[in-house]
């Protein structure tokens, strides 16, 4: 693979003073490229990746900024989903830490011993996790207001974002993978379809449960089972997934596997929310005389219940340490509901319709005016790292954390961070309990085909806070994994150890 500066030859001149003013800006920068440490040096001979594969800062978060590893800094690299950083942290300057998104069920009618005599209307708001429990409490609240039945249609309400509806597969080809799942303003279980295997030795089958109940579409509800070890137990159920009304498994489920889960993105996704919201309706004891269909809320509409989403803090958590990235472009397209300019305060009720494009213009803007032009803007796509075109410096990163580390609000995006060693897609980092990183770095992760990153916050044992950002791009970054893993470890001795 070329030198990543051979890759962006364009950059050059005007990356290169942008790099001096920084190195400027930050006393103890001596230069531009330093050689890694031998640990990750070591790692990264053993995958073999060159090191101008990777980019590389670390920095003290103090108002000293002390640069004690500076490799590349100033490349634009693919960060993959350490991408999500820069979308987070956008949406706690922006909207808080206790903001909630709001989706509200309206009527045209009126509620009259128990049935609601018009349509249900059911406006979303972006809410990135209404999942089946919160749907049902939903539900459960319209009950209490005298709705059981509902003599009209059931209609929902997409039209708070601009989504164009695409195919889930079209990124790498894994359509039923639930992190292909697209945004929607009333995205409903990450369109996802939880399959769970209970073995019933006696009977000679696997019980099937399913999850959430999706009105008009069988599932089998059992499979037989197989003898032998578990290994790729998913192969072997021989699942067809090819119609949007049924489930069907042909193979055998190994009974050695024991009780095991299959997350699958829903089939024929743009029909999800209607087949879920019927079947949670129903399956809650509900009653409906029409059908459920898209469409617009009337003005007007008579508000009946608002469901409160949890607080962004609480939706950060879930985008940073498990990298969810529908979640995280319900961030994102939530930003686009602001206006650009000036500093805009938390989205109204009422708020413009969003896209890509319009939440790309805010978070822009917002990178100006928080940054100015001492860090380069990063590319966005979709702000969730599930992109080919996103790009993002190492430096620029590593001076949103240190501005986050200031910033009122900063333990929230900190805690949203994964723990090394001990929680979510950082619990690879710092394994060891005796490694100097275990439960001593907060980390978001990042990986896609020839990309793999980590950034965060490490504790050195001087008591010294640094920023850690590294990234390689490359046909065998997977494979350099450990040598992302040997910067934090590197970092959290920093006092002891030398490049």
């Amino acid at each position: 693979m070329p030198r990543l500066a051979d890759r962006f030859r364009l950059w050059t001149r005007s990356r290169l003073v942008a790099g001096l003013w920084l190195c400027l800006a930050l006393p103890a920068c001596a230069q531009f490229r330093e050689p890694l440490p031998a640990s990750v040096n070591g790692a990264l001979q053993r995958a073999q990746v060159p090191p101008s594969a990777m980019s590389a800062l670390v920095v003290a978060v103090d108002s000293g900024g002390a640069v004690k590893l500076r490799h590349q800094a100033g490349e634009p690299v693919n960060p993959a989903s350490v991408m999500k950083l820069v979308t987070t942290y956008a949406a706690i300057d922006l909207l808080g830490a206790d903001y909630t998104w709001r989706t509200g069920f309206y009527t045209d009618g009126v509620v009259d011993n128990g049935a609601l005599r018009g349509n249900l209307y059911v406006r979303g708001g972006g809410d990135p996790k209404l999942v089946i429990e919160r749907l049902q409490e939903a539900f459960g609240a319209l009950r209490a207001r005298g709705v059981s039945v509902i003599l009209g249609d059931m209609v929902l309400d997409h039209s708070a974002f601009d989504v164009p509806e695409r195919d889930p597969g079209a990124f790498d080809g894994e359509a039923l993978r639930p992190y292909n799942a697209t945004p929607d303003a009333l995205l409903v279980n990450f369109k996802s379809v939880l399959l769970r295997f209970v073995p019933d030795p006696a009977a000679g089958v696997a019980r099937v449960v399913s999850e959430p109940p999706l009105a008009r579409v069988a599932i089998d509800a059992t499979v037989p089972l197989g003898q032998g070890r578990c290994g790729d137990w998913r192969s072997g159920l021989r699942a067809d997934f090819g119609r949007p009304d049924a489930i069907r498994f042909a193979g055998r489920y190994p009974a050695a596997c024991g009780e095991l889960q299959w997350p699958v993105a829903y089939q024929e996704p743009g029909s999800y929310a209607a087949r879920a919201f019927e079947g949670i309706w129903r399956a809650s004891g509900g009653l409906l005389t029409g059908v459920v269909r898209g469409g617009l809320t009337p003005p007007g509409a008579t508000l009946l219940h608002e469901a409160r989403s949890l607080p962004l803090a609480d939706i950060i958590t879930d985008v940073n340490q498990w990298s969810n990235n529908v979640m995280a472009q319900q961030v994102f397209l939530t930003l686009g509901q602001l206006a650009p300019d000036p500093v805009p305060q938390p989205a109204p009720a009422a708020a413009p319709r969003s896209s890509f494009e319009r939440a790309r213009t805010v978070v822009a803007g917002w990178w100006r005016r928080t940054f100015g032009e001492r860090l380069p803007q990063p590319v966005l796509d979709n702000g969730s790292g599930l992109s080919r075109d996103e790009r993002l410096t190492s430096e620029a990163l590593a001076g949103l954390l240190r501005h986050a580390a200031r910033h009122p609000q900063g333990q929230q995006f900190i805690q949203s961070l994964s723990l090394a060693g001990v929680q979510g897609t950082a619990q690879r980092y710092g394994r060891d309990p005796r490694q100097a990183a275990h439960a001593n770095a907060w980390l978001k992760t990042g990986t896609l085909r020839d990309v793999v990153g980590v950034a965060g916050y490490v504790n050195g044992p001087g008591g010294v806070r640094y920023a850690v950002v590294g990234f390689v791009n490359h046909p065998n970054a997977s494979a350099a994994r450990p040598a992302l893993e040997a910067l934090v470890e590197w970092a959290a001795n920093l006092s002891d150890a030398a490049p």
